[in-house]
């Protein structure tokens, strides 16, 4: 089924007492809070376990030129050893899968070859019959590496930067040179942002077991669907012989959208164990470096404005590092290209190759880091001109997309700020940084704009009515703690008519219909369209089973209602399963609109005047994201994001060690991400919005949109605080109090 824009009234608009919406409790919170919600290390195989611990490089870049494992192999309860002399079979290499539209595109070879491309790069795998037996084991191997100085530094090899191949990496309007040379005011700044750790909950693991030549993987994934192609890549079968199971995901921020060594080696193993399953559970140090990474950016922005603050003149040029097998970049100035009109526009993305672990998606990449840059570089401009910050960008609103030239779906960016500056007391700001004291804190406002990119992907879903009346839908879709299940058993009880206690959603496995999974923040609209679409397909096979027009059935109530004609579902279920299935494709949905969730984030900070410290105080956002689907998982969306927001502004960090490209902070005791202590008064407010350009279900994206801009709003903050301008971040205390001392 294929939707275009604009999309009619649904039955979600006419629901007498409508279910989505509504803050109900989430329908798998009991399972977690009992500890009956079966994560990736928790399933029991068939048959007894293996354990396998990875034994990663200790070197950057360079090559094995021996390993001696026979100390290993010979320790007690060990069953294998595998390294690249004996891992088989051969293996896919970075073969790019045809389907796969975001991640899990590419083979990812494992124990191939005696090359090492980063630091922390699987070297050998130790299985044994218990994880102590493997990890002792392992300790016994001691490679002899042939080391190469590694390259491990950004800034000096910014020579060597590339154009992308993929994503439109430049956009060009006008000509921004003359422009910006010929703007009254200019702004001409640099920002930098350091690499990041998704740093989530749940370390990546699996349990694989054979089957003859079927593969099942119990793992820890957000796109399944996309995953198995990535799987049978890079072990050369089909992908209709891979199976993932990944029913309950502790979380994954992007960190678990491809596959990584713990996926690969326990199949590689198991299979070495003749289909025995075989555990691989990443320690926490591991995942610093062994799974993927938010890059590290430098962001110039030009602005050129008349003296009345509106632009002329808009460049962010950016720059980000990754390994040299990768092609992913930081888009961080996509956002730039649609929030604020100027005639003159560039942006442009360059990469650099280093030696170093993989980056990757981390929530909202691009926009996250993009907008860390853009909204501090409005905020400077602002004072420049002497505007107000929210002046400044009211002045400069767009009336379409001042690049793709089309309007756009919806856009209150303007009722955002403005609403968001009377719940924080906006008319409290004193222009002049450092005039507002509370004791020894110097205390500040700063704001910042929110938007983050409308994505759909196709999606597939199969629905079945049970002779009893309930009903079961199945996808391959994910739930990384967002509340997936909650919001698909809401979709189907308004779609058909039922409570939700009669419906079940089955999620997390590939056997299902094909599904978006858990990305870019097109989850649950992507999935979501097609339990809709799903759910019509249903209603139209029980209106002809009924003999009605299905154009003029409904189903409310546990019946399904055309006319004079009212018959419940049991009755049309007749003591059969009554089974539908729909495909959902985004079809012109995002060609003729731009489509952008909105937002504005308020901060209010504190800074000690003697450490430097900094405190924020409160927050408060206010976001549309056309219709929220379920406002408590909603609104816990936008405290998660906002939570991350501040740690990337005053906390995360990976530090790196350059001689050997290692980050020295790789666990939760060094890598600093915020507390309770640290969160204090948060506020999130929903402005109402349908949008019927953007899916059937007039929602858009909104798990990435409550950190957009959350780092910048409490970097102008601490600036109005203490006229401190800070442009790397984080913003710790000795870059404050660096500031303050004279030149």
């Amino acid at each position: 089924m294929e939707f275009k824009a604009p999309i009619p009234d649904t039955p979600l608009d006419h629901r007498r007492n409508p279910v989505l919406g509504k803050p109900i409790d989430r329908v798998d919170g009991r399972l977690k809070v009992t500890g009956r919600a079966t994560y990736a290390a928790e399933y029991a195989g068939q048959g007894k376990v293996a354990y396998g611990y990875v034994l990663p490089s200790a070197i950057a870049k360079g090559r094995i030129a021996a390993i001696d494992t026979a100390a290993a192999e010979r320790a007690p309860g060990v069953l294998a050893v595998l390294t690249y002399k004996n891992a088989s079979p051969p293996q896919g290499q970075g073969k790019r899968s045809p389907d796969g539209p975001i991640a899990a595109k590419k083979a990812v070879p494992q124990l191939a070859d005696p090359r090492i491309d980063h630091y922390g790069q699987p070297v050998a795998l130790v299985v044994a019959e218990t994880f102590e037996q493997a990890r002792s084991a392992s300790r016994l191997i001691q490679p002899v590496y042939d080391r190469t100085p590694p390259a491990s530094e950004l800034k000096p090899h910014l020579a060597q930067a590339i154009k992308p191949e993929e994503r439109e990496p430049d956009s060009a309007v006008g000509d921004v040179d003359a422009a910006f040379a010929a703007a009254p005011v200019k702004l001409d700044v640099t920002y930098t942002t350091p690499p990041q750790s998704q740093a989530m909950m749940e370390p990546h693991a699996t349990i694989a077991a054979w089957e003859g030549d079927k593969l099942t993987l119990h793992t820890s994934h957000q796109m399944i669907s996309h995953g198995i192609g990535s799987v049978a890549a890079t072990l050369n079968m089909r992908k209709e012989n891979v199976r993932m199971v990944s029913r309950f995901v502790g979380g994954g921020f992007g960190g678990k959208l491809d596959v990584w060594p713990d996926c690969i080696l326990a199949a590689l193993a198991s299979r070495k164990l003749g289909g025995r399953p075989v555990k691989v559970v990443l320690a926490r140090p591991q995942m610093f470096e062994m799974t993927g990474h938010r890059p590290q950016t430098l962001q110039r922005l030009k602005l050129g404005a008349e003296r009345d603050g509106r632009l002329t003149a808009i460049a962010h040029d950016t720059w980000c590092d990754n390994n040299p097998n990768e092609t992913f970049y930081e888009t961080a100035a996509m956002a730039t290209r649609s929030l604020y009109a100027a005639p003159n526009r560039r942006t442009s993305h360059r990469l650099v190759h280093l030696d170093i672990p993989v980056g990757c998606s981390m929530r909202a990449p691009g926009e996250a880091v993009g907008l860390l840059a853009l909204e501090c570089a409005m905020d400077e401009l602002a004072e420049k001109l002497d505007l107000d910050p929210i002046e400044l960008r009211v002045r400069n609103e767009p009336k379409e997309d001042p690049e793709k030239h089309v309007p756009y779906s919806t856009r209150q960016l303007i009722p955002c700020m403005r609403e968001g500056a009377r719940r924080i007391g906006w008319e409290r700001r004193k222009a002049r940084p450092g005039d507002v004291r509370d004791g020894r804190w110097q205390v500040g406002l700063g704001m910042a704009a929110a938007t983050r990119n409308v994505i759909l992907q196709p999606s597939s879903c199969r629905i079945t009515l049970n002779p009893d009346g309930t009903a079961t839908a199945r996808m391959a879709m994910t739930d990384i703690g967002t509340g997936t299940y909650t919001i698909m058993t809401q979709v189907a009880a308004d779609m058909l008519g039922l409570p939700i206690d009669k419906v079940s959603v089955l999620m997390g496995d590939t056997d299902f219909p094909h599904a978006a999974g858990s990305g870019g923040s097109f989850g649950a609209n992507s999935a979501g369209s097609a339990l809709y679409a799903a759910c019509e397909v249903l209603r139209e096979k029980l209106a002809q089973a009924a003999g009605v027009d299905p154009a003029q059935a409904r189903l409310e109530d546990g019946r399904l209602v055309a006319g004079n004609v009212s018959k419940t579902l049991v009755q049309l279920a007749a003591g059969q399963p009554v089974e539908a299935a729909a495909e959902f494709k985004p079809g012109d949905l995002t060609e003729q609109y731009a489509q952008q969730s909105y937002g504005a984030h308020f901060v209010e900070a504190a800074v000690d005047m003697d450490t430097g410290e900094i405190r924020v105080r409160r927050m408060v956002s206010v976001v549309t994201a056309g219709r929220i689907l379920n406002e408590k998982t909603a609104r816990s969306q936008c405290l998660g994001g906002m939570t991350m927001g501040l740690g990337a502004a005053l906390t995360e960090e990976l530090v790196m060690d350059p001689r050997f490209t290692s980050y020295v902070n790789h666990d939760l005791a060094e890598y600093h991400v915020p507390v309770n202590a640290d969160v204090a008064d948060l506020e999130v407010i929903f402005l109402p919005e349908l949008d019927d350009k953007a899916s059937p279900l007039k929602s858009k994206g909104l798990g990435e949109l409550g950190i957009c801009g959350v780092g910048a709003a409490v970097a102008n903050a601490v600036y109005n605080a203490c006229g401190v301008r800070i442009r790397d971040y984080p913003l710790t205390l000795d870059k404050v109090m660096a500031g303050r001392r004279p030149a």
